[in-house]
């Protein structure tokens, strides 16, 4: 297993990226819940966030493509608007113990390249 980070390193309403080996991904805490995605545009395979660690739309209520605006729920990665509209972002297991992140070295070795 690999460890990503602690979980009170996400805030509420906020989202982090991560490489792990040379494979990108991001974490979204909303109602306290985590998300992890493969940061992967399903429409043009670029990567999401807007600067460092922002993935969101001004509200922080979707994940938000810098590259054509399409927003994506974050409790599914479904596509409701933009040019992947009903795609899903790339869902990535993971399981948090002793209140950190982590992940299947084998599940991200198995992703695709961006």
């Amino acid at each position: 297993m690999i460890t990503l980070c602690h979980v009170d390193d996400i805030e509420e309403g906020a989202s982090k990226g991560f490489e792990v080996e040379n494979k990108y991904l991001f974490a979204v805490k909303k109602d306290d819940q985590l998300f992890l995605y493969y940061n992967y545009c399903p429409h043009l395979g670029t990567p999401l966030e807007w600067l460092e660690d922002r993935f969101l739309d001004a509200d922080g209520a979707l994940i938000q493509c810098s590259t054509h605006g399409a927003l994506f729920l974050i409790e599914s990665g479904t596509c409701i608007l933009g040019p992947c509209k009903g795609k899903r972002l790339k869902a990535i297991p993971f399981v948090q113990g002793n209140g950190f992140m982590m992940v299947n070295e084998d599940d991200v070795r198995l992703l695709g390249r961006i």
